[in-house]
């Protein structure tokens, strides 16, 4: 059985790099149930979770407990495994190329370490034959191993969904790769130790990065088909959650909804699948057009209630706005790539003054991450957007919207939650 007999007898340990919200799950899983390292490059992230603190908020304290984990930010620690799981964030530059650095550099750094007989697997999202085309030299490289010889290599694209207490990641079928028969059926069996449902084993390294990649750009293409109908829709003066719920009763319509289409999968995803078809010479249409709809939401949501206010006889310029929530999605922390700050932006740009609350939210990571706090609820505001659908909000009424809001305020549901329950105020969403 190899090195996953030697994995499940304690002989060999995993190591998974990079401990955010994909690889901390995975090290505490495997921990569970044999040895692992858990690394991350920032030494204060590794501090808080040595004390069985998650820095993403995700995980609590007793997801820690009875865990076989040494938690470390130094490479020299990585020696002692032979089972590595790359776990990096693969962002996008401000051009909406995809961006490897951390990818690369992480590849470099397991090089660095790599022996023979040990297997590198990835989870970061990817462009199909980005592992073989841009990891593997750079492994090969630092090592000085040859690839398949002397060590393997697989691909097994992460499927943790952030805020999710149900979809975790012991629940969820794992789509497995390798470079071989043997690497294919030991990294298989290796992560069935933690994934109940078992594993679907690929047929190459390829076709598992290409499922993981149409699955994200499969949700922005139909999320972007719903945001232009509510753009259809809001001329012709009828309600998209109205529109969708009566279409919703034929049995094969599908469920989705319009939206900001924020974060580091679904709004980032698919420009990796854009940037490999451009380099084979193939514009993607499609997906493109999707994409476009979906990262101008925030201008326009922000352009309608500045419209709003104004034919309220109010001056946009003398107007005040609470935007409540500021993550990419509801009931978490996380706020890369959250679209909240285009309706910021485009609101300013007006003139109008903004203020941001956010139960989950961190001030001090938006104002890094965007020029921006949080602030203190306050009322007299001309006009609420309630941009993300947070578990606190959702029981909020009329009444409570009444006590914020200026005499003719402007009431914007993003999300739908407050539909047919407001009677009293202006109201508007996608």
């Amino acid at each position: 059985m190899g090195i996953y007999k030697d994995i499940i007898e304690k002989k060999a340990t995993i190591a998974v790099i990079g401990l955010g919200y994909v690889g901390l799950p995975i090290a505490l899983a495997f921990a569970k149930k044999v040895k692992v390292i858990g690394f991350d490059i920032n030494a204060a992230r590794v501090d808080l979770m040595k004390k069985g603190i998650d820095p993403s908020n995700e995980l609590t304290k007793t997801d820690f407990e009875n865990s076989d984990i040494v938690f470390t930010h130094k490479l020299e620690d990585l020696k002692k495994a032979r089972f590595f799981i790359v776990a990096v964030p693969t962002p996008i530059d401000e051009h909406n190329l995809p961006n490897l650095k951390p990818l690369v550099g992480a590849s470099a750094m397991v090089g660095k370490i790599l022996k023979k007989g040990d297997y590198v697997v990835y989870e970061s999202t990817v462009y199909p034959g980005c592992t073989e085309e841009d990891c593997i030299p750079v492994l090969e490289k630092e090592s000085k191993l040859k690839f398949v010889k002397d060590f393997k290599i697989g691909y097994s694209p992460e499927r943790i969904n952030p805020g999710d207490k149900e979809h975790t990641i012991t629940k969820i079928l794992k789509i497995v790769s390798g470079c071989d028969a043997e690497s294919l059926d030991n990294i298989a069996k290796v992560y069935e130790i933690i994934v109940e449902p078992g594993t679907h084993r690929a047929p190459s390294i390829k076709v598992a990065e290409a499922a993981k990649i149409i699955e994200n750009t499969q949700r922005d293409v139909n999320i972007s088909l719903m945001n232009e109908l509510s753009i259809i829709f809001n001329k012709m003066n009828i309600n998209t959650y109205d529109v969708l719920e009566a279409a919703g009763t034929k049995w094969n319509f599908l469920k989705f909804f319009p939206g900001l289409v924020g974060g580091h999968c679904i709004g980032v995803d698919p420009y990796y699948l854009t940037h490999k078809a451009e380099s084979l010479g193939y514009h993607a249409r499609v997906i493109n057009s999707g994409r476009y709809v979906n990262d101008s939401m925030g201008f326009y949501v922000a352009k309608t209630c500045v419209k709003k206010i104004i034919a309220a006889g109010k001056n946009s310029s003398k107007s005040k706005v609470l935007i409540m929530g500021a993550t990419f999605k509801e009931d978490v922390s996380d706020i890369r790539n959250s679209k909240v700050a285009d309706i910021v932006k485009e609101l300013k740009s007006f003139g109008v003054k903004v203020e941001i609350v956010d139960p989950h939210a961190n001030s001090a990571e938006l104002k890094h991450e965007y020029g921006f706090g949080l602030n203190k609820l306050a009322k007299g505001y001309d006009g609420v957007i309630v941009a993300v659908n947070h578990t606190e909000y959702k029981s909020l009424d009329e009444k409570f919207f009444k006590s914020i809001l200026a005499p003719k305020g402007i009431l914007v549901d993003i999300k739908g939650m407050y539909r047919n329950k407001i009677n009293g105020i202006t109201y508007w969403s996608l």
